[in-house]
């Protein structure tokens, strides 16, 4: 047995995942094994029965530094020396400190006492039968070792709890206030001694991918190969809730850090870590329950939206600190912690809200049309869709135009959702190739995607001509694809076309004034990892081919004011849409206003509409820039740069936003500092593995003891 400065190793008597007292640690397993043998049952010839040690000398041994001494844990109970252990140990048995322990334990004082109630249980069966000449092998029951069936209910209840909670606390349900309450009962699991159950940390993970079933349940709606997409993403997201337990439980119960500090920390940087992990994806995020408190999320702009969650995850931890666990005392300094977070998040929220400069802006109608995206149509139901996102988008857009006209406004740009345009910008960089007929098709096709981009801005420029002949018409963001077809050394000469997710800026002659190339992909949305060395993947999924990922932001100049597009999924990824903002002010382009064109008609008017509009939210206040989205089957929405929602759209039905923003001139600190905080949050986080492993006795000389000081 190995020794530290304050008893005995912890790679020796860690008897479990947690050392807590004598409950669930090597304390209860040497006493058991000491009160059989002084109870009566039969021992080796060569050993000398124990007495039982007295209540006080029970203290001693659980608590080494109460006696004074290291090695000598009371007057009445002696431990070997290592060079007995040794030549006592029995060879090739998994409790080997225990057997030697037990056989070497010496009594120096009066004859043997009877074992206390509370262990009466390990003396009370005989012994297994086993020859004169091996040493005694006494059989040890902890709660540790056999976990009961009341203990499974125990940890499945309160982790699929604190899952209900959090689903009820987003949308569809959305109510707000449970999220100060939902992380609740895994905190609670935290601050046990012990986990109860047989594999807590499995149900802990069933209860994380039960919570994210239900979340993102849309994902099955668009298409049948939905389905393993939603499985593996709930598969992969509810493993998120087993590490924050075990996380906390490391540091909490082998670091002695406080609950306070440990749950926000560690929480935060696993969200970091899904924004980032696999493409990202950061939807129903903690922090994204509180968008309605306008004044709470402003710390979003010093941090990122992974401020609020750290603000919501450290009250509700002050509140599980506070409450009682295994008959302790209420504390209630916690509270006043969380008071004092809560109050001085919302006295920088008032102060920011009230601190506000802002000029007008132009005049942009968001156009909504309601259009469910659908796969497997035949060519005469293709073209039928077409005609009929024609005639909805060109109805909806003469209806803002009267609106405009009713509100005496003159609309300056028009926004058409993601995908709307239904006919490809082409980029035609193929000439002089040896395969004529090949260039004149494609030569053919750029002619006939500038003809009908034309056609429709001449078509939106009529309709505002007849509404409001006094004004000049204005300019469109189409939502479209682009082709680029480009030459190569090889023949045939002329590539296959990459494809893009595009936003076009078109004026009214229908000339391309720009374009922004989306540069976040969806995967399996819009690509299919490793598709392009198996093309074969492709038939398993809606999409034809894999789409190719832009390379710069991009900012369109309308009415002396630069707007800045995203496209989709985009603003779901905190540190894209900085990382955007960040770019174009490096280039001297710095936004006014940000643009979502998205199409969500793939989810066919479920929550996933809410949830995409938060995320929106949450990007207005970390970049302080108004934040407009026109998407199909809604929801289309001004957001202001307080997060404030100004104007919204309708769920699955067609609708037009007509709005004049308000230019922000704050500046946001999270635009130059990044995700510094959370990345702080990460790297505190990362470091309780390999603390916790040092403790355990992972490098030379790292004694431990159980700790006995109050819980901090």
């Amino acid at each position: 047995m190995r020794w530290g400065p304050r008893g005995p190793s912890r790679r020796h008597f860690a008897c479990g995942s947690d050392f807590h007292r004598h409950d669930a640690c090597w304390p209860r397993a040497v006493l058991a094994d000491t009160m059989a043998l002084g109870a009566g049952r039969r021992t080796s010839p060569s050993v000398v029965r124990p007495r039982t040690c007295d209540r006080s000398s029970r203290s001693a041994w659980e608590n080494p530094l109460a006696s004074g001494r290291s090695r000598t844990y009371s007057s009445r109970c002696k431990v070997a020396s290592v060079a007995e252990l040794r030549a006592a140990a029995p060879v090739k048995t998994r409790r080997t400190w225990i057997d030697a322990s037990t056989s070497l334990m010496s009594v120096t004082s009066p004859p043997a006492q009877p074992a206390p109630t509370h262990l009466a249980q390990s003396s009370s069966a005989p012994p297994p039968a086993r020859s004169e000449s091996s040493p005694p092998r006494p059989q040890v029951s902890t709660d540790a070792d056999v976990p009961t069936r009341g203990g499974d209910c125990v940890t499945a209840g309160l982790a699929l709890l604190g899952s209900a909670l959090l689903w009820l606390a987003l949308p569809p349900f959305d109510l707000w206030p449970l999220a100060w309450v939902a992380p609740l009962p895994w905190l609670l699991l935290v601050r046990r001694a012990e986990l109860p159950g047989r594999r807590p940390y499995r149900t802990l993970y069933i209860a994380g991918v039960a919570f994210w079933l239900a979340a993102v349940y849309w994902l099955t709606l668009p298409h049948w190969s939905g389905i393993f997409g939603w499985l593996a993403l709930a598969g992969y997201l509810g493993v998120y809730l087993p590490l924050f337990v075990l996380l906390c439980r490391l540091a909490v119960h082998r670091l002695g850090v406080s609950l306070l500090i440990v749950a926000p920390v560690v929480w935060t940087a696993l969200e970091l870590v899904r924004a980032y992990l696999f493409s990202g994806f950061l939807m129903a995020a903690l922090g994204h329950t509180q968008y309605r408190w306008i004044e709470l999320i402003q710390v979003s702009d010093l941090v990122g939206a992974y401020g609020v969650s750290f603000v919501v995850m450290l009250v509700v931890a002050c509140v599980a600190r506070t409450l009682p666990l295994d008959q302790a005392r209420i504390t209630l300094w916690p509270l006043g912690v969380a008071i004092a977070v809560l109050a001085a998040t919302l006295g920088y929220g008032y102060w920011r809200t009230a601190d506000v400069d802002t000029r007008e802006g132009p005049t942009v109608a968001l156009i909504q049309g309601n259009i469910d995206t659908q796969f497997g149509l035949s060519p005469d139901e293709a073209e039928r869709r077409v005609q009929r996102i024609w005639d909805q988008y060109f109805a909806l857009t003469q209806k803002a135009f009267v609106e405009a006209r009713d509100r005496q406004l003159a609309i300056d740009v028009v926004v058409w959702p993601e995908s709307m345009m239904p006919f490809p910008h082409v980029v035609n960089d193929v000439s002089g190739s040896s395969d004529a007929k090949a260039e004149a098709e494609i030569r053919r096709y750029e002619t006939n995607s500038r003809e009908w981009i034309s056609r429709a801005a001449g078509a939106i420029a009529g309709l505002a001509a007849n509404v409001a002949p006094d004004q000049p018409p204005p300019s469109i963001f189409f939502g479209s694809e682009t082709h680029h077809f480009t030459k190569v050394a090889a023949p045939p000469e002329i590539s296959v076309p990459d494809a893009y997710v595009t936003s076009l800026h078109v004026d009214a002659s229908g000339k391309v004034l720009d374009r922004y190339d989306k540069m976040h992909l969806v995967i399996f949305g819009e690509y299919v990892p490793l598709g392009s060395w198996i093309p074969a993947l492709y038939a398993l999924s809606p999409l034809s081919h894999g789409m190719i990922a832009g390379e710069q932001p991009a900012a369109f100049e309308v009415a002396g004011t630069r707007l800045a597009p995203n496209i989709c999924y985009e603003t779901v990824i905190p540190h894209v849409i900085r990382r955007q903002v960040a770019e174009l002010r490096r280039q001297g382009d710095e936004p006014d206003i940000l643009v979502t064109q998205t199409n969500d008609g793939w989810f066919w008017g479920s929550a996933e509409l809410d949830m995409h509009l938060i995320c929106g939210v949450f990007r207005a206040v970390e970049c302080r820039k108004p934040l407009l989205t026109a998407a199909n089957t809604g929801i289309s929405a001004h957001v202001d740069a307080n997060g404030r929602i100004v104007a919204r759209g309708g769920r699955h039905a067609e609708d037009v936003i007509v709005t004049r923003p308000q230019l922000d001139n704050r500046q946001s600190p999270y635009l130059a500092g990044g995700d510094w905080f959370a990345g702080a949050c990460l790297l505190a986080t990362g470091s309780i593995v390999p603390l916790s492993w040092r403790r355990c006795g992972g490098s030379a000389g790292a004694g431990w003891r159980p700790r006995q000081t109050p819980e901090p």
